[in-house]
């Protein structure tokens, strides 16, 4: 039976193993495709949770923001503010040396004839880029271009692109402005090319980095390098967004200053982009660090991270490790469960989930964005199922292990039950000790059983039995049996104690009062009268386990055992109910011997069977102060007066 427990464990162990494995590559094979699902919303907020943590991080030299701002809205009496005055914001940023110049705006309406004229050709000598938008279908969809197979990766396939109106539209370069928000509207990704029939186009900072560095990027499988510097790139070729803090961390200069001016210190050789922050454009986004980011500065985090290599990383090679951990994390969490000890499993069962979430935290401050939403998803279910069926079937073992032990008990006195349980080796091997042994029988039960019938007669039975062991367990005896009309009892089990003996001879008398009130309380007739007999015997004995190797029982052996056997006949023969060693007496004590001032002294009597006489005290159950006079009352007499 343990070993089909055994192995019925390892089955279900090894069943929710693999049940484990394959919901966490269920999920990891969905997050490996980068494949939208309500984990990106968790991983979203988590991600913004480590960013906090992260802190704040200056952002890299080289990019300045010039922002039409509300001072810059408020002298041009307009916005958008007139063309006129944004082509000479242009030149004034052209004439300062500016590395590249970005106008992170739209022209999508056409203005005056001159003033545009004008302003695209500020843009063309600037070699400005400017900004157009990509619209989507309301259902996602990815391109499989050559370039997209070349790369392994899918673009985002533009349904219609709204560029600059003439003479805008061929004055500069062009670059989509579109940013990938989350459902809380924060972006997360710039994707770095589009699709719109035939065409791939690039995003805004991805012109504006090439640009400033003068050559063409160069695209690799899972990367993008513009210059020396190299940007790690997500699936879709999407560029994760890692802000350095609130709005107001790049260098940020008013448009207006730039027109009256100044400042042209602070754009020679810089990356400039030029972008609305003034209240009321409604170009912001929700950042960790800022509700209302102007999106220019969104801008020039990209442009940032593509001209330093910076960013995060979050690419092939970090989700295969999220791909990874959601696999072993909920089938570690599971082999923790399984161990023997359930306390001990779910000790041991997050761990290795905590052990990740840590991980996951500290590659963030390097930059590495590991998933934190997935290895939850895949090891928390797994975990709390698993590990709720686990305490279910620990709660059915343990309550079949109660009744197992109940049923047990009602075989085996409670304190042996106990002992076996706690060392199941109890009395492998005898011990031999002194103990009080204890018989009872009943008289004139056979022709009451013959009277009663069978039922009636195991009725009896059971009250008489339910007797002394009430009695035994009140004076810690143990049952070694139970005879029909008559028991054995033993005290000494499971240990040997000082007072055996005296608690041997009170059971004897509680026991003998017991009987004889429930006898007097059944109403019998006088042919159907009953008598009590208890002997009480004390000395050396063994204790073991006898039977066969299948079937064994525990009891007390020895010639202390058969003389008590014995006290029986001889109560038969003198007519007392209860007789008691001398030896029993002797071991008890005087304050015994006080008690028993109502039995006859210690005197010598035969033994059937026995060489040699024993000294016994006779007496009755329900005796009262007086004396009692036994036939042969004066054998003995005066070892009883020295005792």
């Amino acid at each position: 039976m343990p070993a089909r427990l055994r192995s019925w464990r390892a089955a279900v162990a090894f069943g929710a193993v693999i049940l484990a494995g394959a919901w966490g590559g269920f999920l990891g094979n969905w997050h490996l495709q980068g494949r939208a699902s309500i984990l990106d919303r968790i991983e979203a907020s988590t991600a913004d949770w480590r960013l906090l943590i992260a802190g704040e991080r200056a952002p890299p030299d080289g990019i300045v923001i010039v922002a039409i701002d509300d001072e810059t809205v408020r002298r041009a009496g307009a916005y958008p503010i007139p063309r006129d005055l944004l082509a000479q914001l242009v030149n004034r940023l052209t004439d300062s040396g500016a590395k590249a110049i970005a106008l992170d705006m739209l022209f999508l309406d056409r203005g005056a004839a001159e003033a545009d004229a004008r302003l695209a050709d500020a843009i063309r000598r600037a070699r400005a880029v400017i900004g157009a938008v990509a619209l989507f279908s309301r259902g996602e969809a990815f391109s499989d271009t050559s370039l997209a197979k070349e790369l392994s990766v899918a673009l985002p396939i533009a349904e219609r692109i709204v560029t600059p109106v003439s003479p805008m539209a061929d004055a500069g370069e062009i670059g989509v402005v579109n940013i990938s928000a989350d459902h809380g509207g924060t972006p997360r990704y710039v994707p770095l090319l589009i699709r719109f029939g035939a065409d791939l186009l690039p995003c805004f900072a991805l012109r504006v980095s090439a640009l400033a560095a003068g050559s063409d990027p160069e695209i690799e499988q899972n990367d993008i390098r513009i210059g020396g510097a190299k940007s790690a790139l997500d699936i879709g070729y999407h560029l994760p967004l890692r802000f350095y803090g609130p709005r107001g961390m790049f260098p940020t200069i008013s448009a207006q200053t730039i027109l009256e001016g100044g400042s042209a210190d602070a754009i020679a050789g810089r990356i400039v982009l030029v972008g609305a922050t003034a209240i009321g454009t409604a170009d912001t986004f929700a950042t960790a660090f800022d509700p209302l980011f102007p999106g220019v500065e969104v801008e020039g985090t990209a442009v940032a991270h593509l001209v330093t290599g910076g960013g995060l990383i979050r690419d092939v090679a970090t989700r295969r490790i999220d791909f990874a951990a959601s696999m072993i994390l909920p089938i570690l969490t599971v082999l923790a469960l399984c161990l023997r000890r359930i306390s001990i499993g779910i000790a041991f069962a997050f761990a290795p989930l905590v052990v990740w979430l840590a991980i996951v935290l500290f590659a963030f401050t390097k930059d590495y964005w590991l998933a934190m939403a997935l290895p939850l998803a895949a090891t928390l279910p797994t975990g709390l199922l698993f590990g709720s069926v686990r305490l279910w079937l620990e709660q059915r073992s343990k309550q079949r292990v109660r009744l197992q032990r109940e049923a047990f008990r009602r075989f085996q006195s409670p304190a042996i039950a106990s002992t076996i349980a706690a060392n199941p080796r109890f009395l492998f091997e005898p011990v031999q000790q002194n103990g009080g042994i204890l018989f009872v029988d009943l008289s004139g039960f056979t022709a009451l059983s013959e009277h009663l019938g069978a039922q009636r007669t195991r009725d009896f039975l059971k009250e008489f039995h339910s007797i002394i062991e009430d009695e035994a367990l009140r004076y810690s005896g143990y049952v070694e049996s139970f005879m029909g009309d008559g028991a054995m009892l033993v005290f000494g089990l499971p240990a040997p104690c000082d007072d055996d003996a005296a608690r041997a001879i009170d059971a004897a008398l509680s026991l003998g009062r017991a009987l004889k009130q429930w006898i007097s309380g059944l109403a019998l007739s006088d042919n159907h009268a009953l008598g009590i007999r208890i002997g009480v015997h004390y000395g050396g004995v063994v204790l073991s386990r006898l039977g066969a190797e299948t079937h064994q029982h525990i009891t007390a052996t020895g010639d202390v055992v058969n003389v008590a056997s014995r006290l029986l006949d001889v109560a038969k023969q003198s007519g007392a109910e209860i007789v008691f060693s001398d030896d029993a007496v002797a071991a008890a004590g005087f304050a015994n011997a006080e008690r028993l001032r109502c039995f006859t002294g210690a005197r010598h009597v035969a033994i059937r069977g026995r060489a040699q006489p024993l000294a016994v005290w006779f007496g009755k159950a329900d005796a009262k102060e007086e004396q009692l006079d036994f036939p042969d009352a004066n054998v003995g007499r005066r070892r009883a007066d020295t005792a």
